[in-house]
Formats: structure tokens, C-alpha cells, sequence
């Protein structure tokens, strides 16, 4: 505790200091850290703080993919993070274990008709992502979230992409993944996301 002069205190009175008001006031100076562990909703329901996914999760495979063929990934299978929900999150990592090294194509897509888009249904499954950006140059359009027409990527091991706020709080996300490397490839891929 400090001791601080209070204003119109007597102190003050006999020009200690110019402003006056009651006598000596002991002033607690500490530091309380506090953390938030989330929000109540208009519902009184307790609403969390996201944190980023510890592992990667929604590993999906499928075999012999043929040459310009594509895949969408992730699958509902036994996937508890289906359908790959980003509300809440900025960034996603998504890793591809190819069979056969070269190029696959990688495009943000919506998720399937099957699935509800924050309670609207049906939605246009696998269609191309587009969003608006403020940070970006052109913010009269709406722009592709991604869509990249060949990534390389090497065979038997994992090549990890992080996509940063572009599929940021999308609700119904997949990815979908052409085989360009000229040969047929099993593709098998995961995902983590990041707040």
C-alpha cells in the first residue's frame, strides 16, 4: 500500500499540494492478471475461446486417384470433426502424403448438400469459396478464398501448406485436390487449425 494526499485534506490546506479533499487515502497497487476463458451469449449460455487444434485431425485417403481426377477432403467417415468447422478460427494447416510426387491442384470449396451451412440448407456443394477482404487491394469484388492450379508436392511424405485468414469462420469447408502428376497416386491429407 502507498499513502497518497488526498484533495481538499488538510495537507492541502497548508500548501502541500493544490488539490484538497480529506486526509492521507491508502492506495492498493496491484497488478490482478486475469484470462478469459470466453463470453456469455444473449442466451446466458457460456460460449468458449477458441485455441488452436494440438494435432492434426480429419486424415482421409483415397487410393489410385487417377491423372486429372480429383478428391474432396475431409470425409464424414468416423471424422469427429466433420464437417471441418473453421467458426472461431483464422488459419488452417492442411498437409497432402501424395503416392507419386508433381503437381495437384488445391481449391477452397463448399462442403456437401448433406451438411448444414449454419442452419441453411441446401447449399452449392463443392463450388469455389469466394469472400471479401478489407486488407486487400480489390475490395469491390469478391475474390476467390483459394484456388491454386498446381502445387508440388513430393511423394511419401507429408507437404504442409498453412492458408492464413483466407478460410477464416467458414462454416461447411472442404478442399478439393486434382491429381496432376501425371500418374495415377493414392492422396492422403489432414488438417489443423489455427485461432
Amino acid at each position: 500500500m502507498v499513502k497518497t494526499v488526498t484533495p481538499f485534506s488538510s495537507r492541502a490546506k497548508e500548501g502541500a499540494t493544490d488539490s484538497p479533499l480529506g486526509d492521507f487515502v491508502e492506495v492498493k497497487q496491484a497488478i490482478t492478471s486475469t484470462a478469459s476463458a470466453g463470453f456469455y451469449d444473449e442466451n446466458g449460455k457460456l460460449t468458449g475461446n477458441q485455441s488452436n487444434d494440438r494435432q492434426f485431425h480429419s486424415f482421409s485417403r483415397d487410393e489410385a486417384v487417377p491423372n486429372t481426377a480429383e478428391i474432396l477432403t475431409p470425409t464424414k467417415g468416423d471424422n469427429p470433426h466433420w464437417p471441418l468447422d473453421m467458426t472461431g478460427f483464422e488459419d488452417v494447416i492442411i498437409a497432402i502424403k501424395p503416392s507419386r510426387g508433381g503437381n495437384y491442384a488445391i481449391s477452397a470449396v463448399m462442403g456437401p448438400d448433406t451438411e448444414t451451412f449454419a442452419g441453411l440448407t441446401p447449399v452449392n456443394p463443392a463450388a469455389i469459396l469466394k469472400f471479401s477482404n478489407n486488407n486487400r487491394v480489390s475490395d469491390t469484388s469478391l475474390e476467390k478464398v483459394l484456388e491454386d492450379a498446381a502445387e508440388s508436392c513430393t511423394a511419401d511424405v507429408w507437404n504442409i501448406f498453412i492458408i492464413q485468414q483466407r478460410c477464416a469462420n467458414q462454416k461447411l469447408l472442404q478442399f478439393k485436390i486434382v491429381n496432376n502428376s501425371g500418374g495415377e497416386s493414392n492422396i492422403e491429407c489432414a488438417f489443423m487449425r489455427m485461432v
